[in-house]
């Protein structure tokens, strides 16, 4: 509340004894626990405001106009017109007789389907996805908290879903906050990626004690944490969501714990690539196959669980704001992945070398930061001087805070999951633009992505073919 330029400031004459008397009791250890449940009470009742009669969240309908508008690009009239040609199809229902048409976002995608098979081939009713390539694991990351890593990660997750997409969200952040956005429920770590960890190490000892035996020496025991590791699958810790082609592993508090134990297992066996396990149990239980995207959100610090969700991406996303602080905290985060993954490769060719083995090289398909929570008013200035200093590792586009931001987090919803009735016209449209420009740069980055790993497969071109493709890229 401002004052008068008369009055004095609020920090002047403070009473001690009223300070005193609002000042409670000493806290304990104890009182933690009795924060953390009046925390835990609040969030049980900001979340059950988003949830059905079942006490799980439930994904709204889609209006005929906002599938024609968003999703399915037809015309509304010609929309209607196939519904009532075709009775078999998904016919929607109303709030009132004769009212609008809602449909669940399930009946969105049999419609969409049924357009890319029946409809014109000039339009784009299924997104690009060539065959016979796995699905793209995209990370989320920045150690500086705040920057809207997983408000950006859960809204690419809901733009690729909204676009046809199979999604597996991949919580590694034992806050556990894009579990709470897709609902999930996650009673301890066995129902989080710990589990996969432990059975890569598990795996790793039990070759490891192969070999022992081979040279006459004992083997190293697996403790009854590892032998239970070892009878779990990636698909027995994947959880379905309130949104039909979105999958979740999600995260909470006990995942934590495995900062702790991964630095154990190193130390019990150096030979074992921790930065491998990710990716090589995700890889063994093809669970790459059943989705096109992987968005893994990863905790706001480099550690452990985090290189292993850097190393098993192809493609890196960096959010921060257009400030001075947050450029700087960026630029030391990438130096901190330099001087990480640097260190893991020399460490491993070295003995790579000597054995005479392949080399090991990082390498990831795209890296880009991208601005969030950006205020054209006050930032451009910087925007600009950020972007002249990044180049193309900074994407272009900039994704504007609006109203309709804080109104969705204030709901436990991301914007997608929004009903636009319930917001100014102009308020959803500004807000959801933004994001869809934002999921627009990433799916250019994706599908460019896409398409070299495509060309790639049919191997090289000829020189006239080559110059073609170099021309219709330009």
């Amino acid at each position: 509340m401002a004052y008068e330029a008369a009055e004095q400031p609020p920090y002047f004459n403070i009473d001690p004894d009223r300070a005193l008397a609002e000042l409670g009791q000493p806290t304990s250890t104890g009182g933690f626990a009795e924060i953390a449940a009046a925390c835990a009470r609040g969030r049980e009742d900001l979340a059950s405001r988003g949830l059905n009669e079942a006490g799980q969240k439930s994904l709204r309908l889609f209006s005929t106009w906002e599938i024609t508008k968003y999703l399915i690009p037809v015309a509304v009239a010609h929309f209607r017109r196939v519904l009532k040609q075709n009775p078999a199809l998904p016919q929607g229902q109303s709030e009132t007789e004769g009212g609008a048409k809602w449909f669940t976002l399930d009946e969105v995608l049999r419609l969409r389907a049924h357009f890319a098979s029946e409809g014109s081939k000039a339009k784009e009713y299924q997104p690009y996805r060539p065959k016979g390539v796995p699905a793209k694991l995209v990370a989320v990351a920045n150690f500086k908290g705040g920057v809207g890593k997983t408000s950006t990660a859960a809204h690419l997750a809901m733009s690729a879903a909204l676009d046809g997409y199979r999604v597996l969200v991949l919580d590694l952040d034992s806050q556990g906050s894009m579990t709470s956005i897709f609902g999930g429920q996650v009673a301890d770590e066995w129902q989080t990626v710990f589990p996969l960890l432990a059975r890569h190490y598990g795996s790793h000892l039990q070759a490891e004690n192969r070999a022992r035996i081979a040279r006459g020496e004992d083997p190293l025991p697996l403790d009854d944490t590892l032998s239970e590791a070892m009878k779990v699958t990636t698909r027995e810790v994947i959880q379905s969501t309130h949104w039909p082609n979105i999958d979740l592993i999600g995260a909470q508090l006990n995942l934590y714990w495995a900062e702790f134990q991964i630095p154990v297992w190193r130390m019990q066996s150096r030979g074992w690539k921790l930065w491998d396990a990710l990716t090589e149990m995700l890889e063994a239980d093809g669970v790459l196959e059943d989705y096109d995207l992987v968005f893994i959100d990863t905790p706001p610090a480099l550690g452990y669980l985090t290189i292993n969700g850097l190393a098993a991406a192809d493609i890196l996303l960096v959010p921060l704001g257009a400030s001075f602080l947050e450029f700087d905290s960026t630029g030391r985060f990438f130096d901190m992945l330099h001087s990480t993954f640097a260190s893991i490769e020399t460490g491993e060719n070295m003995a790579a070398r000597a054995l005479g083995r392949d080399e090991l090289a990082f390498e990831w398909d795209a890296v880009r930061a991208v601005v969030t929570r950006y205020d054209g008013a006050q930032q451009g200035e910087l925007a600009a001087l950020m972007q002249a200093y990044l180049g193309q590792t900074l994407s272009p586009h900039k994704q504007d805070f609006t109203a309709l931001i804080g109104q969705a987090g204030e709901q436990v919803n991301g914007i997608y999951e929004a009903d636009y009735r319930d917001f100014n016209r102009e308020t959803y449209v500004r807000g959801r633009m933004t994001f869809d420009q934002t999921y627009a740069a990433f799916k250019r980055l994706l599908l460019g992505i896409w398409r070299r790993d495509e060309l790639a497969a049919e191997g090289p071109k000829s020189g006239e073919e080559s110059r073609e493709l170099a021309g219709s890229a330009g």
